[in-house]
């Protein structure tokens, strides 16, 4: 133990920790803490947290974060739902086919989101998409629309609840659960007061991740949405709208509100984490 010590804190180990501190400075901290100096600070244009209300309160900049923070909401409660459904059926069901599901599962962390977007151009849109075709038949458009936007994020952030309920249920085990029915409870009961309770904060910390990565997403939506302002323009669409417009201000006044919301997601999860290991 005593030679791990000082392996740990000699001259290796302090040169290995300057080479990450370094590198995570140059690649992540100076540049997201430039796009923050920028958006109270920008170059030609009046600074301030005045100014910057002010772009933030433009009707472009509330229609896009308003259609941001209602695509994340819809598409974080798919993913709760249906993602605490499928990490049940993985963990508990014993079936054919059942590691294939996990891999379908994991396919969104490994394809671009942009190859998702076109995917559901292609099945959902009324030209190319046969089944677009129908739903249009019904009035339903899904392409070009908020539905079409909920779909492309809730596909690229599906696997995130699911990897984080997965293991606190394959660690707790099934006791409690068949000590419950055995005791006479339902299957609504013994999810409600059993099963929930000991995953609730794997729940809490994938639909935290989840939402930022909803907030947060460009590839997919880029493709499905019109992309334009008051109609189908997301906050990040917006800042690359505003950026190619020469408005720098705006899009790192834009800009600046994702890097608090990463961050705010950031300490929600480094809160969380301590008590899901305590409760599991």
């Amino acid at each position: 133990m005593a030679s791990r010590t000082r392996q740990r804190t000699g001259p290796a180990g302090l040169t290995a920790r300057l080479v990450v501190v370094v590198y995570l400075f140059l690649l992540v901290a100076w540049p997201v803490s430039v796009v923050v100096q920028r958006a109270f600070d920008p170059v030609g244009q009046p600074g301030g947290v005045g100014a910057l209300w002010e772009r933030l309160s433009a009707p472009d900049a509330v229609y896009a974060f308003y259609l941001t923070l209602t695509v994340a909401f819809w598409a974080v409660v798919v993913n709760t739902i249906f993602g605490v459904g499928i990490s049940l059926l993985l963990v508990r069901q014993r079936f054919r086919g059942r590691r294939a599901l996990s891999v379908l599962v994991d396919l969104p962390m490994s394809v671009s989101p942009v190859v998702v977007g076109l995917a559901l151009v292609l099945t959902y849109s009324t030209g190319l998409g046969w089944f677009g075709s129908i739903l249009s038949e019904t009035g339903v458009r899904i392409i070009g629309s908020t539905p079409g936007l909920i779909m492309a994020t809730a596909f690229v952030s599906l696997p995130l609840v699911i990897r984080e309920v997965v293991p606190v249920l394959e660690e707790v085990g099934t006791d409690a659960e068949v000590a419950a029915r055995s005791l006479g409870a339902n299957a609504r009961q013994t999810f409600w007061r059993i099963t929930l309770p000991t995953i609730k904060w794997a729940v809490v910390y994938g639909v935290v991740l989840s939402a930022a990565r909803a907030i947060g997403e460009y590839g997919a939506v880029r493709i499905v949405s019109r992309g334009a302002e008051f109609n189908g323009e997301t906050a990040t669409l917006l800042i690359q709208n505003e950026y190619q417009a020469f408005d720098e201000a705006a899009a790192y006044a834009a800009a600046f509100v994702l890097v608090m919301a990463a961050l705010l997601a950031l300490v929600v999860v480094t809160v969380v984490r301590p008590q899901e290991g305590s409760e599991s």
